[in-house]
């Protein structure tokens, strides 16, 4: 099931306000998709996750069918029970996880050959394969199996002749996701993968095609593999808008809060990343006023928390009350510094917490600048603070 109502538009921009029904809730957009790769938003607990407003998490569908496997998940009746997260999920195919193995696997139109990284065991993932798994796993977007079209190997930059033949079978494996979807009776929805590299009029070939099959939802893949930002801001200017008025539109593996906000003018509805998680555990922290790095040693005694402007708990405390409105809860800097220099793990695990809260609350706030028409000076105001630095 999905349904996908629009509310509103923006004069100026591609930008749209809308609401996503699916099978386990409703999902208002433009939305951050927090990733959690083995069953788990790595470093929160899921009460934790609803309590800053994630709406739809990820889960993986090539790790969770090495570990814990199938007959695990049949048993939970598929990945909600399993983690104990009862709001919608999404899958990704498998195919970039197959694809980043390297010289481990080998693709070929059937699917791919590899070797398992966990004990070595010779497996196969097809389009066929990665919606059985996906079905198993009962995830609310099933994403169809496609070929990740990199920007470069081992320094070769990828030929328009090589991009083609990359999405011309991503098509071909996206007709063989759909009809396996359908004999399986999957009673969730399945995306189909706009592919073509830095190539406009591949991707134009590709979302065409795409179109044609009647998919519930599209995305764009194949951006975030390497490239140039700008590379992959001219493709997300690009393909978005193009893509159906009345389906949902999702940018796979994107990225920092500047990308958020202009993905949406671009036209994104969906957006995951593993930034905001994976920053948070190297140290990085994002504000509304620019990035800090809790291990410089400036913060060694500073007492202010992360971003006074917050509301998370890292920032606020159980008081939600922000500094700058006269809370004086929280963690400060100098307390997460000294626990990211002796390696405990309740750093990672607050500034996850805040970065995530960042993530989730500037969509919020896009979708109220959306709803009161002034999303034009959001995105300049935004730019403003971000850039005067912390």
């Amino acid at each position: 099931m999905l349904q996908f109502d629009l509310i509103t538009t923006d004069s100026a921009s591609h930008a749209r306000r809308a609401r996503l029904t699916l099978n386990h809730g409703v999902v208002q957009t433009p939305i951050f998709m927090p990733v959690g790769t083995y069953g788990t938003v790595k470093g929160v607990m899921p009460r934790s996750l609803e309590e800053m407003g994630a709406q739809i998490i990820l889960g993986n569908t090539f790790h969770l069918w090495m570990r814990p496997g199938l007959d695990v998940m049949r048993s939970f009746g598929g990945l909600h029970a399993f983690e104990q997260w009862d709001k919608p999920i999404l899958t990704d195919s498998g195919g970039f996880q197959v694809w980043s193995l390297g010289e481990m696997r080998k693709i070929t139109e059937e699917g791919v050959h590899f070797a398992s990284p966990v004990n070595g065991d010779k497996l196969f993932m097809s389009p066929e394969v990665s919606m059985q798994i996906q079905t198993v796993l009962n995830s609310d977007i099933v994403m169809q199996l496609d070929e990740c079209t990199p920007y470069e190997t081992k320094g070769h930059i990828t030929t328009e002749a090589e991009a083609r033949q990359s999405m011309e079978m991503s098509l071909r494996w996206a007709r063989r996701s759909q009809e396996e979807f359908a004999r399986l009776q999957n009673p969730n929805a399945l995306f189909g993968i706009v592919q073509g590299g830095m190539f406009e009029h591949l991707r134009e070939e590709s979302l065409q095609q795409l179109v044609a099959m009647d998919f519930p939802g599209y995305a764009i893949g194949g951006v975030s593999v390497g490239e140039p930002k700008e590379e992959m801001r001219r493709i997300m200017a690009h393909t978005p808008h193009r893509l159906p008025q009345d389906k949902p539109r999702y940018l796979m593996g994107v990225g920092t809060p500047e990308d958020l906000v202009e993905g949406v003018a671009c036209g994104v509805d969906m957006f995951d990343c593993v930034m905001p998680t994976r920053n948070a555990r190297n140290g990085t922290v994002f504000t509304r006023y620019g990035d800090l790095k809790i291990r410089n040693a400036r913060h060694r005694s500073d007492h202010q928390p992360l971003d006074p402007s917050c509301t998370c708990y890292t920032c606020a405390g159980t008081s939600g009350v922000s500094w700058e409105n006269g809370g004086r809860g929280g963690f400060s800097r100098a307390y997460l510094h000294h626990l990211d220099r002796c390696g405990e793990m309740l750093g990672p695990m607050l500034t996850t917490i805040h970065n995530l809260h960042y993530y989730l609350n500037l969509m919020q706030e896009i979708r109220t600048a959306l709803e009161q028409a002034c999303f034009g000076a959001f995105r300049t105001a935004f730019a403003e603070q971000r850039a005067r630095g912390v």
